[in-house]
């Protein structure tokens, strides 16, 4: 373990040792904080054995703040997990010991002094009535160690020669996923940064869609079919692959990274709900990129609460339905043939369970023309990032579907259908969070050497070096919690708690990076030119879109108290 003024380089097996078993005891005093947290709340919110909403809503910061504490004990679990994975490997090395020491030391000391959940908001454990002695038993000879002597500027500045050291390895520490899915990773690095990093800051700076041989050659490569059955033309690989692919494809533009999230959630809508006829029609086109399709769920003035929409859909004579009514906040819209579309089919209802989901045909629009298809109009939205497929107001006019597109059939699923995607979609924007964080990362740390200020370069003075150590290990912690969430869906186990701590934690770390990441440009970084302009703008999404920030800690904390 590195102290203040104290070489922080390992020295042999026993020093790699003591720091695994450090941070190992230091996890149940951080499991005991939590669950005594959980039964403090548990006092406040739950009635009759029910978690009150009303409740939930009075003590909002204290419910929100318990998501974070819980997200924060798992990402200690993770990465002391991930460190001894790789030690039992043997390929636990200087950089990924201090990334562990630092993570550890970092986030045990938030938890006993405060919890960021944003940049204007700190939970702190009193605020989740927790008691004196409860707080004071957090202290161990493990915790205060860490918390004293784990993210030292020693420990930073060490990390950061190394990181200088082994520049062209991908990532920053072994990312502790097997040798084909680190071979699926340098096959998606090559490929942006041979096609989309060149290019990528234009795209944005002209408001232009990703051009079409892009997306070919995604196609060609498998992106859409990634993680669709082989039995429908899919690869049939993994939620941990699709991770990696997200990741370096948003590392190069998350406009890129993102183009595979909708079919994604059509392939698992069609998968989890539709009937053999549909799987057999549909999925084959969506994994050969034949078929692009948009998810089309939310409405003006309804945001998260998808319960209350009102575009309604009608059957008519001859069994097809007619949908009107209006959306927003539609991604890639305009060129796609398919909309996975959430509607009322029963008007007597005001809830969730009043809604369908219809695999609703379109024709692919032009610049000219970008929704041709009769009963339907559209808008463009301008917006800040996430620009490379565009967003959209879609207005529907007796808009026609077929009867046969109804998804599985049966009317009144659509909430239940589009909630069984949501574990996917989460960790999906995890994986797209950690890649727009090592976009900044790359950019931060590649100007910090080049610019020299004083008569040397940037990345020699300690607090930019901390930045630029600081990111690297919050990536990993984002990347851990993502990869454990993925490796959880793809082993058959109830995930949604851990998707969402991922895409909670991954948010504000991609947020941090890129901002970091600007401020070590100074005033170069404001300006449009610097490719860190745009990636500061596509961060800023990740922690509203796939469930706000504030909507995402409900849910977690919701199934917590549960």
């Amino acid at each position: 373990m590195a102290h203040d003024g104290q070489d922080p380089t390992l020295s042999g097996d026993v020093r790699l040792a003591d720091l695994l078993a450090t941070g190992r005891a230091a996890i149940p005093p951080a499991e005991a904080l939590l669950d005594a947290a959980k039964a403090h709340l548990r006092d406040v919110v739950v009635s009759d054995g029910r978690v009150s909403g009303a409740a939930v809503e009075a003590h909002q910061d204290a419910v929100h703040g318990l998501a974070w504490l819980a997200t924060y004990v798992e990402a200690l679990r993770q990465m002391q997990s991930w460190a001894e994975k790789l030690d039992a490997e043997g390929e636990l090395s200087e950089v990924e010991a201090l990334i562990h020491q630092i993570a550890f030391g970092e986030y045990v000391a938030q938890i006993a002094g405060g919890i960021s959940m944003n940049q204007g908001e700190t939970v702190r454990l009193h605020d989740l009535g927790l008691t004196e002695a409860e707080c004071a038993a957090f202290w161990t000879d493990a915790t205060t160690r860490l918390a004293r002597s784990g993210n030292t500027q020693a420990a930073r500045l060490r990390l950061v020669e190394l990181m200088q050291e082994r520049a062209a390895e991908i990532t920053v520490g072994r990312s502790g996923l097997d040798e084909e899915l680190e071979m699926i990773r340098e096959q998606f690095r090559r490929y942006t940064v041979d096609r989309v990093e060149p290019h990528a800051h234009d795209w944005h700076l002209k408001d232009e869609l990703i051009p079409m041989e892009v997306i070919e050659e995604l196609s060609e490569m498998g992106v859409f079919g990634l993680t669709i059955p082989e039995e429908y033309g899919g690869l049939g690989l993994s939620k941990a692959s699709m991770c990696v692919v997200s990741e370096e494809l948003s590392r190069g533009y998350i406009g890129v990274g993102s183009l595979g999230t909708r079919s994604e959630i059509a392939a698992e809508l069609i998968i989890a709900g539709g009937t053999d006829a549909q799987k057999e029609k549909w999925l084959p086109r969506l994994a050969s990129g034949e078929t692009l399709p948009t998810a089309v769920f939310t409405e003006p003035n309804t945001g998260s609460d998808l319960g209350s929409l009102r575009t309604r859909a009608k059957k008519d004579e001859n069994g097809d339905w007619r949908v009107t009514g209006n959306k927003t906040w539609i991604t890639h819209a305009a060129r796609t043939h398919v909309m996975t579309l959430l509607a009322r089919t029963d008007p007597d209802t005001t809830d969730y369970k009043g809604l369908s989901m219809f695999l609703a045909e379109k024709e692919p629009g032009t610049d000219e023309a970008p929704f041709p298809t009769e009963g339907m109009t559209g808008g463009e939205i301008e917006v800040l990032g996430y620009r490379g497929m565009k967003e959209y107001e879609l207005g529907f006019d007796d808009f026609k579907v077929k009867g046969e597109n109804l998804l599985g059939g049966e009317e009144g699923k659509g909430f239940k259908q589009l909630m069984e995607t949501f574990e996917s979609a989460r960790i999906q924007t995890a994986a797209r969070a950690v890649g727009v964080a090592q976009s900044a990362l790359d950019l931060g740390m590649r100007y910090a050497q080049d610019r020299k200020q004083f008569g040397k370069p940037l990345i020699a003075f300690p607090r930019v070096a901390s930045k630029l150590a600081m990111m690297a290990v919050e990536i990993m912690v984002a990347r851990q919690l993502t990869y454990f969430s993925a490796l959880e869906k793809d082993n058959g186990h109830r995930c949604d708690l851990e998707a969402g701590m991922a895409k909670l934690l991954g948010a504000r770390v991609a947020w941090a990076a890129a901002d970091n990441a600007l401020q070590i440009h100074g005033g170069n970084g404001f300006a449009l030119e610097y490719a860190i302009s745009r990636v500061l703008c596509d961060a800023r999404i990740l922690n509203i879109f796939e469930g706000a920030g504030e909507i995402q800690a409900q849910v977690i904390a919701r199934r917590l108290l549960a």
